[in-house]
Formats: structure tokens, C-alpha cells, sequence
């Protein structure tokens, strides 16, 4: 009984992944095809005559093709943010590696006692700053400016 109870749930899962992978590779309907549709229905479900069939599709034309305009913009939009972030990324790595290297060039050239000293002063400067940079109090900000 468990057997076919582990089956059976194994077979609907299998199939709800099968259906999600379809409904993600169907393509969307053009805005024409939208637009008929939706006036198909509206006639169907108003009763329209021919002549209002022809007006209301006019109209649902003109907005679905405003609707696909500002999705393709969203589109658009969202890939140039997306690239944005891989650059900025990238930059961080870089820069990253860029600072790794720095220290382990300078460990080369200090003494154990000197490494030990320098990790202690890094330390102290990581917990002035917050998470990002940010300086806790006033004074700290004073004193990174230079300030009284």
C-alpha cells in the first residue's frame, strides 16, 4: 500500500513538472490574436452586432498593442538592469582579487610579528565601519575626515 501510494505521488509530481515546463515554453499570443480573443468573447458573452464587433475590436487592437510596447520596454529595461549588476559584480571581483593580492604581498615582506599587528589594525578598521562602510558615530566621521 505505501508503495503505491509513494508511486502514485510520485506520478503527480512528475506530471505538475511537466505541465509547469509547457505553460513556460508556450509563446504569448500576438496583440492581434489578444485582441480578437478578447472581442470573441465580448461578443459572445454582450451579444454584440457586427458593427460594435468592429469598434470594440479597434479598441482592445490599440491597447494590446500598447500593453506589448511597455512589456517589451519592462523587458528591455529589466536586461540593462541585469547587465548592470553582472558589471558591477565583475568590478567587485575584480577588485576583490585586486586587494587579496595586495595583502599577500605585503605579508611577504613583514615579520610574523608585523602580519599579526597588521590583522589587528585591518580588524580595527572593519569594526569602525558598518557592513557597507557606513561610520557609526559622529566622531568617527570626524576623525576619517580629518576633522576636530
Amino acid at each position: 500500500m505505501k508503495k503505491w501510494m509513494v508511486t502514485a505521488a510520485l506520478l503527480v509530481f512528475v506530471g505538475m513538472g511537466a505541465f509547469a515546463q509547457d505553460m513556460k515554453t508556450k509563446e504569448k499570443p500576438d496583440p492581434e490574436t489578444r485582441a480578437k480573443m478578447m472581442t470573441d468573447r465580448m461578443a459572445e458573452k454582450l451579444e454584440l452586432n457586427e458593427e460594435q464587433k468592429a469598434k470594440i475590436l479597434a479598441i482592445n487592437l490599440e491597447y494590446a498593442k500598447k500593453r506589448e510596447a511597455e512589456m517589451e520596454a519592462k523587458k528591455a529595461e529589466m536586461e540593462a538592469k541585469k547587465a548592470e549588476m553582472e558589471a558591477r559584480k565583475a568590478e567587485m571581483d575584480a577588485r576583490r582579487a585586486e586587494m587579496k593580492e595586495q595583502d599577500s604581498k605585503i605579508a611577504e615582506i613583514l615579520t610574523p610579528e608585523q602580519k599579526e599587528k597588521w590583522v589587528e589594525l585591518k580588524d580595527q578598521g572593519r569594526s569602525r565601519r558598518g557592513p557597507r562602510g557606513e561610520v557609526h558615530s559622529r566622531e568617527d566621521f570626524r576623525k576619517r575626515r580629518g576633522g576636530n
